[in-house]
C-alpha cells in the first residue's frame, strides 16, 4: 500500500486530467511544508507566498479557507498514526485547457494536496553538518520567473541527478554568469566578517519560506541580510555557510566538493531561534 495520499480539488483521487495545464506545460506553482502535531508549519507564510507566486504568473490563488478545507479532507482519510506528522505538498495549476500555450480566458485552478511521511534524516546532518557538490547543471536567467516555485523544475532534476556520491547531501547551483544561486533543494546563506549574505534572486532561483523566515528574523534583530551576488570563492572563504528549506530546516555546510569550509554553531543557533523541531 502506498505511503503517499492525494487530494485533488477536495476529492481523494490518484491523478489529474492529461489536459491539465500543470501536467502539460508546468503551468502552476507549488509549496512544500512540514506537518507537525497536526499543524502545517508556517502556513500563513506559505499561503502568502502561494498568492504572490500565483500573481506573478497571472493566476488567481484559491482562498486560504478553501485550501484549509481540502487539507482537512486529505488528513481525515489517513490512519491515526499518520495524521500528526509528514510532509505536505500543495500544487496549484491553472486547471484544464485546450491544446496550445494560450491560457484559457476562464480557468478554474486545480488544487492538489500530497501527503508523504517525514524523511528520516541521520542525526549527523544536524550535529556535524553536510557536504555539497558543485553542480555542472546551470540555472538559466528568466527574471519574470525568478523567485517563484513554479512547476518547471527540470534544471533542479538534472542537477540532482548528478549526485552519485552518498557523502554529499545536496548540490550548489550556479547561473551562467558563475554566480551562486542556491542549493538544489534549498537556499544558501553565508556569514563573513559579521555580515550575513544570501544570493539575490532577481534572475533565477526559488525564494523559499525558510529563507524568508531567516530574513525576517534578522530584520527584527536590527541586522538586515545583504541580498547580493555571490561567487564560489565567497562560499569557500566564508566564516560559515548554511543551507535552508522548510523540511530539513537549517543545516551547516562543512564541505564543498573536496574543500573543507569554516563552520561553527550558526545553524544550531538559527534552528533554536526559529523554534525548528528536529525529528
Amino acid at each position: 500500500m502506498s505511503l503517499v495520499r492525494y487530494c485533488v480539488n477536495g476529492r481523494l483521487v490518484s491523478g489529474v486530467s492529461p489536459t491539465n495545464r500543470g501536467f502539460a506545460y508546468g503551468d502552476g506553482v507549488f509549496r512544500t511544508m512540514r506537518l507537525l502535531d497536526g499543524e502545517l508549519q508556517d502556513w500563513p507564510l506559505h499561503y502568502q507566498t502561494l498568492v504572490a507566486d500565483c500573481s506573478k504568473i497571472l493566476m488567481v490563488c484559491p482562498s486560504a479557507e478553501l485550501l484549509m478545507q481540502e487539507f482537512k479532507s486529505l488528513m481525515s482519510a489517513g490512519e491515526d498514526e499518520t495524521k500528526l506528522s509528514g510532509v505536505v505538498k500543495i500544487i496549484i495549476t491553472r486547471g484544464d485547457g485546450a491544446r496550445g500555450y494560450a491560457p484559457p480566458a476562464i480557468a478554474e485552478p486545480t488544487r492538489v494536496f500530497v501527503w508523504s511521511p517525514l524523511p528520516v534524516y541521520p542525526e549527523a546532518i544536524y550535529t556535524q553538518g553536510v557536504a555539497l557538490y558543485q553542480c555542472q547543471t546551470r540555472l538559466a536567467s528568466q527574471p519574470l520567473l525568478a523567485g517563484i516555485k513554479h512547476l518547471n523544475r527540470l534544471e533542479n532534476v538534472l542537477a540532482r541527478a548528478e549526485l552519485k556520491d552518498p557523502r554529499f547531501f545536496d548540490g550548489l547551483m550556479l547561473d551562467y554568469q558563475d554566480q551562486v544561486v542556491e542549493a538544489v533543494s534549498g537556499n544558501l546563506f553565508i556569514r563573513k566578517a559579521g555580515q550575513v549574505m544570501t544570493p539575490i534572486l532577481d534572475q533565477c532561483g526559488v525564494a523559499g519560506v525558510m529563507r524568508q523566515k531567516i530574513l525576517d528574523w534578522y530584520k527584527t534583530q536590527g541586522q538586515p541580510v545583504s541580498l547580493t551576488r555571490l561567487t564560489v570563492q565567497d562560499v569557500l572563504t566564508a566564516d560559515a555557510v548554511i543551507i535552508t528549506n522548510s523540511v530539513y530546516g537549517v543545516l551547516q555546510v562543512t564541505q564543498l566538493d573536496a574543500q573543507p569550509l569554516a563552520h561553527n554553531d550558526w545553524a544550531h543557533t538559527l534552528r533554536t531561534q526559529l523554534h525548528y523541531v528536529v525529528h
